[in-house]
């Protein structure tokens, strides 16, 4: 019943689209940037859950805007103790078990929805922003906005946004059937100049340096795929070998500012195989084609991973 009560409401939503989409789109489109900006520019604290298929996590996430930097923490909140630490464009991780380390970055990744950090603007063009009401959620009244790809190739999202303070309260991303697949949920928070307080010792605070990551230098590769998802577009190449494995993998990054993926193409062996696997978002679909192995890794569902897998023009090796 859930299946055909979704598959009306796409028919009902295609068949309005003509007459109600474009000002609505705009609407919707306008308070997804607030949402991007407010998640930049408060001090605000968050204590959150993510739910997936590999179970709950419970984290708290605080951000504070010191100096015109960027301050942040992310603390696991069960089990063993894992923080990340966000200062500026340097994000230091203290891991169990593990020397603490740093890299670049604009913003904390790890348990928060990238979506969060997304350039609407641009996404307007392959995604539509389609309005869907108002309701409580964390005891706040907040704007529903469910964004989905016009080709009808990617998974989808439903956002829920805070009405006064466009923060997102609740995330869930959806598969083509209308399944969730991931949520990410907030339960308590709290905008105040008192975030900005407890995020101060961070400004002297000795963070571990900056791990240094070698430039591969320019690479040319012979294959390239045929097809692509609308909006895909590559971020970066590379040639490397796999220690583990001790063969060459070549691969391609692509991303459309909400979803990414790569394909790698490598020697094929004994044990390499056609197969599907898929946990979550995650799906890797690998082909055995011409003596190689094509592999489709990334946020995309099944049937999108194989098509592009089929797509690839291996071409003449280099």
């Amino acid at each position: 019943m859930k299946h055909i009560w979704y598959a009306v409401s796409l028919l009902t939503g295609c068949l309005l689209y003509p007459s109600i989409a474009p000002a609505q789109t705009s609407a919707s489109g306008a308070l997804l940037q607030q949402m991007e900006q407010a998640s930049q520019s408060l001090n605000y604290e968050l204590a959150f859950i993510n739910v997936s298929r590999l179970g709950i996590e419970s984290l708290r996430y605080r951000h504070a805007v010191l100096d015109n930097k960027i301050y942040a923490q992310l603390l696991q909140m069960d089990g063993p103790r894992r923080e990340i630490i966000q200062r500026g464009n340097d994000i230091s991780y203290f891991e169990p078990g593990l020397e603490p380390f740093s890299l670049p970055g604009k913003h904390i990744i790890d348990a928060l929805p990238s979506l969060i950090y997304a350039d609407f603007q641009q996404l307007a063009s392959y995604y539509d922003f389609v309005p869907v009401g108002r309701t409580r959620i964390a005891d706040q009244l907040c704007e529903v906005v469910r964004i989905v790809a016009r080709d009808g190739t990617r998974y989808s999202y439903i956002v829920w946004l805070d009405s006064e303070t466009r923060l997102p309260l609740r995330i869930d991303l959806l598969d083509r059937d209308g399944e969730t697949l991931e949520q990410y949920r907030v339960v308590s928070f709290a905008v105040d100049e008192g975030v900005r307080g407890l995020m101060q010792g961070l400004q002297k605070a000795n963070l571990p340096p900056s791990l240094s990551v070698p430039d591969s230098g320019p690479v040319k590769l012979s294959w390239q795929p045929g097809w692509l998802p609308a909006g895909m577009r590559e971020v970066s190449q590379n040639r490397r070998t796999l220690p583990a494995l001790n063969k060459p993998v070549e691969s391609r990054l692509y991303s459309d500012g909400l979803f990414s993926f790569s394909v790698n193409v490598s020697p094929a062996d004994k044990g390499s195989s056609a197969q599907l696997l898929r946990t979550g978002r995650r799906t890797v679909q690998i082909e055995i084609r011409d003596n190689k192995e094509i592999m489709v890794v990334g946020e995309l569902p099944p049937t999108t991973a194989k098509r592009i897998a089929d797509s690839i023009n291996l071409g003449t090796p280099q």
